[in-house]
């Protein structure tokens, strides 16, 4: 669930960057005043820990991001386990 709300996270402030590339607007700073503003910087570093996060996990799992399938993979094994 975490990777997934990082991974979320991440999304959104790539939607961010692209409306500062492609409109000069920023959303976040716009929801809050400015940049400068404490909730904005709050904000952007949340966002910025969740980056670094999906990062070193894609990392450590030599360049696969599992969002979702850990339960799945698990109900598996033990649906074949019962079958022999």
């Amino acid at each position: 669930m975490l990777r997934f709300i990082a991974f979320i996270l991440t999304c959104l402030g790539g939607v961010n960057w692209l409306m500062i590339g492609a409109l000069q607007y920023d959303f976040v700073a716009g929801i809050f005043g400015t940049q400068a503003n404490v909730f904005s910087r709050i904000i952007y570093f949340i966002i910025g820990i969740a980056s670094v996060y999906i990062l070193i996990i894609t990392v450590f799992n030599k360049g696969k991001l599992k969002l979702f399938g850990y339960k799945k993979k698990k109900k598996q094994q033990i649906e074949e386990q019962e079958d022999f």
